[in-house]
C-alpha cells in the first residue's frame, strides 16, 4: 500500500544513519503488516557525505578520477590512473577497449609478483561478490537522483534489512522500488496515472538491469577478483561510417566519425536503421555499455541525455522468440509484474524518444530461419518502423532497408594506441611511449594482430616491462608467449597463503583442443557450451583452471522461460582458433594418417579463421609444409601462403626472396579481394618496407577511400591501412569507370592529402589516379609545395575515363592536359565542373576541336543574350565554338523530378549557332521541354547548310526518339524500343502533348506499352469511357496494347473511379491498374464492377502512402490486404 502522510512525516523525522533503518527492520521482523519505508534518497546521500565514507559518480566527463569502492560508487582519487578499455561482458573489445593502468605484464622477469600488487593499487576496483549473487535488489531513483543512488550486489536487500525481509533474494522487485518522492514527471508518485507509473517503473528496472552489465566489467582476463565500471576503463578505438545515400553492401566510400557518441548524434548517419560492423574483440558489445552507462546516469553533454527509453537486447539470447516485446519483457524485466507485455509495446510507441539497440546478429540463433521472426521484421520496417534501432553484427543481415546506414569499428589505429599507452601505462613519459612504438615497428608481423586491442594491450604491456624486450619472429612465436604469461601469472598467484592451488600442466590442452576444433569446423560455428558440458568434457579441474586463466569466461543466461543457466565461451576468438590450431596439428601428425584437407578445412575459410591457418603453420612444420602445400591448390592464396611460410620459418629471412618476387611485379589489391587477401597484402608490404625491399609498381583498383593525413597512411575501402608504403616507387590508383557518373559523389583529394601521400612514399617516382571516382584539387599553390617534392619532380599524372590526361606542373601547381582532341564530361560537382571549363577554355583558345562535351544533369539554360550555357551551379560554360557533340543529360526513370527546364525554340536555335563546330545535340531526360515546333522561317539558312542533328529523347532507351526536321521544322519520330517500353506523363501541359504524341507512335505501331504513369496528370474519363481527358485537354484515345495502368497523386472519388473501371475495361491487354498515393472509395458497388476485369484477371490495386497494399476484392467491392 502507499505511504500515509503521517507514516510518511515519522520517518522523515527519523535521525539519519544506520539506526533509522534499524527502527525500521525492527517494525517489520515484528510483523505489524507494514510495509517498511525507505529513508529518501536525499537523506541517505547527506548521511554518506557526512560519513565520509562513500560519493557519488559524477554524471559529466570533467573528473574521472574516481577510485571504484561499489557497483555504483566512487572514491576520488587525485593520482588514479586512467584505464583503456580491454573486455565487455568478460571479453575483449576496441571499439572502446579495458585495459588495466599498469606498468608491467604479470610477473614477467618478476618472481616476486610486484605486478599484481601494482595492478591492485592503482586501478578502481570493486571486490568481486560470491558466484551465487544474480542480480541487484533495488531499483534506482528517478529525478535528481539518477545515478547517485547506492547500488547493492549483495542480493540481501536494503542496508540493514534481513533475508526475510527482502522477499528470501526473491527477483521480485515491486516491494523495493526507489522512486523518488517527486519523480521525474513533476507529481508525488500517488498523483500519477496507472500509464505513468507504468513508464516510471519500465524505465527504472531497465537503468537497474544495465547497471549490473556495465558495472561488472573484468579488464584483464586472469584477474578474476576484480570488476570495474564501464565508464572508468573506455578508451575509444577508430568509427567510420559509410557515405552513400542508400545503404550497399559494397566496400565504400566511408568516412571518419569522431566517437561512440556520433554513432547515436552525427546528423550524416541520422536514420531510423543504423548497423554497427566490427570483426570479434573490436568492441561492438563495448560501445552498447558505454551508451548504457551514459543513458543510465544521464551523462552530461552525451545524446543519450536526451533519450527517453533505451532497449538492449542480446540476440544469442533471442532464440525462438514470438515477440520482441516478451522478449523485453523476460530479459530485462524479470519476474516484475507491473509491465507487461502489452505495457512495454505502448510504452516504446508512445515514447517521445526511444532507441532499440540489438547487440550480436552475428550470434543470433533464428537468422536463417524460414519463419518470419520479429527480429526480420524489425529490419524490413515492418516493426518499429518510426524507432531508432541499432543493430551491432560482424556481418550484414541477409536484408537491409534503404535507409540503413552502415557504421563500423576499425580497432586500435595509430591514435587510439598512443592513447592507450598514454593513460594505462607509460603515463606521460614520451620516452616510454616512443619506446613501445619502435618495438611494434621492429615487430611487423604484429602489425594487422594488433588492431585488435586485446592483443595490443598484452604487446604493450610485456614492450613496456622488458627493456630486453625480443622481436618475434612470428604471430605464433608471440600468442605462446602470451599464454605463457597467463599461466606464469596464476602459478605466482597461487602461492599466496590461503588461495586455490592449481596444477593442470599448461601443455596438457587435448580435450580443449579438440572442443576448439569441433566448435570452428562446424558450417554454423558455436561459440558458447553449457556449463555442465564443457565441465564433463574437460573435467572440473581443467576447467576451473582454465576459468581462473581468463581464458574461460561464465555468463549466466536468462532462458526464455524465465529459467536461468550458466553459459561458457573463450574470452576471445583467437584463443578458440589457438586451441583449434592445436587439434589440427595432432590430426596431421599423426603416424600413418590420411586425411583429406579439404574434408579437415571444408568450413573453414582462411578468410575468417586465417589464425587457424598461421597457427598450425607455426607449431609444426611438418603440418606447416603440408597446409601450405594445400593452400598452393586455393585459387589466390600466393599472398596468404607466405604468411603461413613465416609462420612456419619463424624468420622474415626465410621468405625474404618470396616477398622481393613479389614486389619485383605489379602488387595489387583490388575491391573485390577477400579481406583475408587484402590483408595478406598489406603485411607482406609492410614486411618489406621494414626490409627496405623496393615495391616496383602498386595498384589499388577500386579500393582506395583516402590517405589519413594524422596517421600518415592510406585507407582501403575495406577499412585496411596502408601505415609503410614508403619504398613503392609507381603507385596506380583506379577508380570506377562507367557511362554515366551520377551515382557516386566521387573521392574528393584535398591538397593535403596529395601533398602527404607523396611525402610518406619516401621512394615514389610516379602516380597514376584513374576514373572519374576521384576529386582532385583544382591547382597546388606553389608555397603548399615543399622543396624537397620539388626536386623529386614525382610524375603525378590524372587520367579520366575518356582518355584525357592531366599532369602536374610542380612549377606553378596547375594541371596539363596531354590528350588531343579530347571529351569533357561536367558532372554536377562544382570542384569537377572547375575541372572541366578551365580545359575546355584552353582548348578552344589553342582551337583544339573537342569531340564531345556531355552535361551531365547539371544543364538550366542557354543565355541568349551572352551566348552561354548556364549550369544549375550558376557556372557558365563560354568556350563553346570548338564543340562537335554536345549530350545534355538529364533525369530518367522514377522518382522525384529536379525543376522542370524549358527551352524555347530561341534557346535552341541560339545554341546552335553558338557552336561554330557542332555536328550532333541530345537531350535526355523528361525534366527537358523542348518546343513541339521550330517554325520554318525562324531557322536561319546557315542551320539549314549545316544539317546538325537534333535528338530528343524523354526516357533513355524508352523506345521514341525524336529528331528535328530542317525542312520544315517539325519532329519526326523514330521507334528504337525492342519490346515494352514505359510512359510518363507528368501535370505540364508540355509533358502531357509530348506524351499524347509519343502514346500515339506506340499505338499505331502496336508497340507493347508496360506502364502508362499518370503522375498529377488525370483529370477525368469521356463520357463514353473511351478516352482519357488529361489536365491540359489533351485526351488519350483506349491503348489496346497498354499492359499497366498506374494513376499517381490524384484523388479518386466514386464516379471517376467506375469510369476508370470501364476504360480499363476496353484497354484488352491491360493486366493491372494501380492507385499510388491517391484517395479512392472505401468500397464499391461489386454490381457496378465491369465483369471482363475479372474474367480478364484483371487486378485493381491501392497503395496509400502506408507501408500497406491493397487489392480490390470483386465479389465483395472491398478493399483486402496483399
Amino acid at each position: 500500500m502507499d505511504q500515509t502522510p503521517d507514516s510518511d512525516q515519522r520517518n522523515r523525522d527519523q535521525p539519519s544513519g544506520r539506526a533509522a533503518d534499524n527502527r525500521d527492520d525492527k517494525n517489520n521482523s515484528q510483523g505489524r503488516g507494514r510495509r517498511r519505508y525507505r529513508i529518501p534518497a536525499r537523506f541517505r546521500r547527506l548521511r554518506r557525505e557526512a560519513d565520509s565514507s562513500l560519493s557519488t559518480e559524477p554524471t559529466d566527463r570533467t573528473d574521472r578520477t574516481h577510485q571504484y569502492q561499489g557497483a555504483g560508487n566512487y572514491q576520488s582519487t587525485s593520482g588514479a590512473t586512467p584505464v583503456a578499455d580491454v573486455g565487455v561482458d568478460n571479453r575483449a573489445s576496441g571499439g572502446g577497449f579495458r585495459a588495466p593502468p599498469v606498468r608491467a605484464h604479470p610477473d614477467i622477469g618478476s618472481p616476486s609478483g610486484s605486478w599484481t600488487a601494482e595492478l591492485q593499487s592503482s586501478l578502481p576496483q570493486v571486490e568481486r561478490q560470491p558466484a551465487s549473487v544474480g542480480r541487484r535488489r533495488e531499483l534506482p531513483h528517478q529525478g535528481d537522483d539518477v545515478g547517485n543512488s547506492p547500488t547493492e550486489v549483495d542480493g540481501t536487500g536494503p542496508v540493514g534489512a534481513s533475508s526475510s525481509e527482502t522477499g528470501g533474494g526473491s527477483s521480485y522487485q515491486h516491494e523495493r522500488l526507489k522512486t523518488s518522492e517527486m519523480t521525474s514527471l513533476g507529481k508525488p508518485l500517488h498523483r500519477l496515472t496507472e500509464k505513468q507509473k507504468k513508464k516510471l517503473y519500465f524505465i527504472d528496472a531497465l537503468k537497474e538491469r544495465y547497471r549490473v552489465d556495465y558495472d561488472r566489467v573484468q579488464p584483464i582476463p586472469y584477474i578474476k577478483d576484480r570488476l570495474y565500471c564501464v565508464d572508468k576503463v573506455y578508451v575509444e578505438g577508430g568509427f567510420e561510417f559509410m557515405t552513400t545515400d542508400q545503404v550497399t553492401r559494397g566496400s565504400g566510400p566511408w568516412e571518419r566519425l569522431g566517437s561512440y557518441t556520433s554513432v547515436i548524434s552525427d546528423q550524416r548517419i541520422q536514420s531510423v536503421r543504423r548497423i554497427i560492423e566490427g570483426e570479434p574483440g573490436y568492441g561492438k558489445t563495448t560501445v552498447t555499455l558505454q551508451l548504457a552507462y551514459d543513458w543510465c546516469n544521464r551523462v552530461e553533454g552525451s545524446p543519450m541525455r536526451d533519450v527517453e527509453v533505451l532497449i538492449i537486447l542480446r540476440m544469442r539470447q533471442l532464440s525462438g522468440i514470438r515477440s520482441i516485446h516478451r522478449a523485453i519483457e523476460v530479459y530485462l524485466l524479470g519476474s516484475d509484474p507491473r509491465v507487461r507485455e502489452a505495457d512495454i509495446a505502448a510504452i516504446i510507441r508512445e515514447s517521445l524518444s526511444a532507441v532499440v539497440i540489438l547487440d550480436g546478429y552475428d550470434e543470433y540463433p533464428d537468422q536463417h530461419s524460414k519463419r518470419e521472426t520479429d527480429i526480420q521484421r524489425i529490419l524490413k520496417l515492418d516493426l518499429f518502423a518510426n524507432t531508432p534501432v541499432i543493430l551491432t553484427t560482424r556481418y550484414l543481415p541477409d536484408y537491409l532497408a534503404p535507409v540503413t546506414k552502415r557504421v563500423r569499428l576499425t580497432g586500435f589505429d595509430e591514435i587510439a594506441r598512443d592513447e592507450y599507452i598514454r593513460k594505462a601505462v607509460v603515463g606521460e613519459d614520451k620516452i616510454a611511449l616512443s619506446n613501445i612504438k619502435a618495438k611494434l615497428k621492429e615487430n611487423p608481423v604484429l602489425e594487422d594482430l594488433c588492431q585488435v586491442p586485446l592483443v595490443f594491450v598484452m604487446f604493450a604491456h610485456i614492450a613496456h616491462e622488458n627493456q630486453d624486450f625480443q622481436n618475434f619472429k612470428s604471430v605464433t612465436e608471440f600468442f605462446q608467449y602470451m599464454i605463457r604469461c597467463f599461466h606464469e601469472h596464476l602459478k605466482n598467484k597461487s602461492k599466496e597463503l590461503n588461495t586455490v592451488r592449481y596444477s593442470i600442466d599448461e601443455n596438457d590442452h587435448a580435450a580443449l583442443d579438440k572442443l576448439a576444433f569441433l566448435a570452428i569446423s562446424q558450417e554454423n560455428q558455436q561459440i558458447t557450451w553449457s556449463r555442465e558440458g564443457m565441465c564433463k568434457q574437460l573435467g572440473q579441474d581443467f576447467y576451473k583452471t582454465y576459468l581462473a586463466l581468463g581464458i574461460f569466461v561464465e555468463e549466466d543466461v536468462v532462458s526464455y522461460d524465465s529459467s536461468s543457466k550458466v553459459e561458457v565461451r573463450f574470452y576471445h576468438k583467437l584463443f578458440c582458433e589457438w586451441y583449434a590450431a592445436h587439434h589440427i596439428v595432432y590430426i596431421l601428425s599423426q603416424p600413418g594418417q590420411n586425411v583429406s584437407l579439404d574434408e579437415l578445412f571444408r568450413h573453414m575459410k582462411p578468410e575468417d579463421l586465417q589464425y587457424v591457418y598461421r597457427f598450425a603453420c607455426g607449431l609444426n612444420q611438418n603440418v606447416g609444409g603440408s597446409i601450405i602445400q594445400y593452400l598452393r591448390e586455393q585459387q589466390g592464396s600466393y599472398r596468404f601462403r607466405l604468411l603461413c611460410l613465416l609462420e612456419q620459418s619463424g624468420n622474415v629471412e626465410g621468405i625474404l626472396d618470396h616477398v622481393r618476387n613479389l614486389c619485383s611485379q605489379t602488387v595489387n589489391i583490388k575491391e573485390g579481394d577477400s579481406r583475408m587477401l587484402q590483408r595478406s597484402t598489406v603485411q607482406l608490404l609492410d614486411i618489406a618496407a621494414g626490409q627496405g625491399i623496393l615495391v616496383s609498381s602498386l595498384h589499388l583498383d577500386q579500393c582506395f577511400s583516402k590517405y589519413d593525413v594524422t596517421n600518415a597512411c592510406i585507407v582501403l575501402k575495406s577499412g585496411h591501412r596502408l601505415t609503410n608504403p614508403k619504398t613503392v616507387e609507381v603507385l596506380r590508383v583506379s577508380g570506377r569507370i562507367r557511362e554515366t557518373v551520377g551515382d557516386s559523389k566521387g573521392i574528393e583529394v584535398t591538397r593535403e592529402e596529395l601533398l602527404g601521400l607523396f611525402q610518406t612514399c619516401g621512394a615514389l617516382k610516379e602516380i597514376w589516379f584513374e576514373g572519374r571516382d576521384f576529386l582532385l584539387p583544382h591547382s597546388v599553390p606553389t608555397e603548399m609545395i615543399p622543396p624537397t617534392l620539388k626536386t623529386r619532380n614525382i610524375m603525378v599524372s590524372y587520367e579520366d575515363r575518356r582518355g584525357m590526361i592531366h599532369q602536374l606542373n610542380w612549377d606553378d601547381g596547375h594541371w596539363q592536359t596531354t590528350t588531343s582532341e579530347p571529351a569533357l564530361r561536367i558532372p554536377q560537382e562544382v570542384l569537377d565542373q572547375q575541372w572541366a571549363l578551365e580545359e575546355l577554355a584552353r582548348l578552344s583558345n589553342d582551337g583544339i576541336p573537342v569531340s564531345c562535351i556531355h552535361l551531365d544533369r547539371c544543364f538550366s539554360k542557354f543565355d541568349v543574350t551572352n551566348a552561354c550555357i548556364v549550369l544549375t551551379s550558376g557556372l557558365r560554360v563560354t568556350s563553346l565554338k570548338t564543340v562537335k557533340v554536345l549530350n545534355v543529360g538529364g533525369f530518367t526513370g522514377t522518382g522525384t523530378l529536379p525543376s522542370r527546364i524549358e527551352v524555347s525554340r530561341e534557346e535552341l536555335l541560339g545554341l546552335l549557332q553558338t557552336c561554330e563546330m557542332l555536328e550532333e545535340i541530345r537531350f535526355v531526360g523528361r525534366e527537358y521541354h523542348l518546343p513541339l515546333s521550330v517554325p520554318a522561317e525562324m531557322i536561319p539558312p546557315t542551320l539549314k547548310t549545316r544539317n546538325i542533328k537534333v535528338s530528343y529523347e524523354r526516357e533513355r532507351k524508352h523506345g521514341v526518339v525524336h529528331q528535328l526536321n530542317w525542312d520544315d521544322g517539325q519532329w519526326q519520330h523514330q521507334i528504337t524500343a525492342d519490346g515494352s517500353v514505359e510512359v510518363y506523363i507528368l501535370p505540364e501541359e508540355l509533358d502531357q502533348q509530348w506524351g499524347k504524341e509519343e502514346l500515339a507512335v506506340l499505338s499505331t505501331a502496336e508497340v507493347s506499352i508496360s506502364e502508362l504513369y499518370l503522375d498529377r496528370s488525370l483529370s477525368n474519363i469521356t463520357d463514353n469511357t473511351q478516352s482519357i481527358i488529361l489536365t491540359s485537354g489533351c485526351t488519350i484515345p483506349v491503348l489496346h496494347t497498354l499492359q499497366e495502368l498506374w494513376i499517381r497523386n490524384t484523388d479518386v472519388d466514386l464516379e471517376m473511379f467506375l469510369r476508370i473501371l470501364a476504360y480499363t475495361k476496353e484497354c484488352t491487354k491491360i493486366a493491372a491498374l494501380v492507385f499510388r498515393y491517391c484517395k479512392v472509395p472505401d468500397e464499391v458497388d461489386a454490381k457496378m464492377i465491369p465483369h471482363l476485369l475479372e474474367q480478364r484477371g484483371v487486378k485493381v490495386f491501392w497503395f496509400p502512402r502506408t507501408a500497406e497494399k491493397y487489392l480490390l476484392d470483386f465479389d465483395a467491392g472491398k478493399w483486402k490486404k496483399w
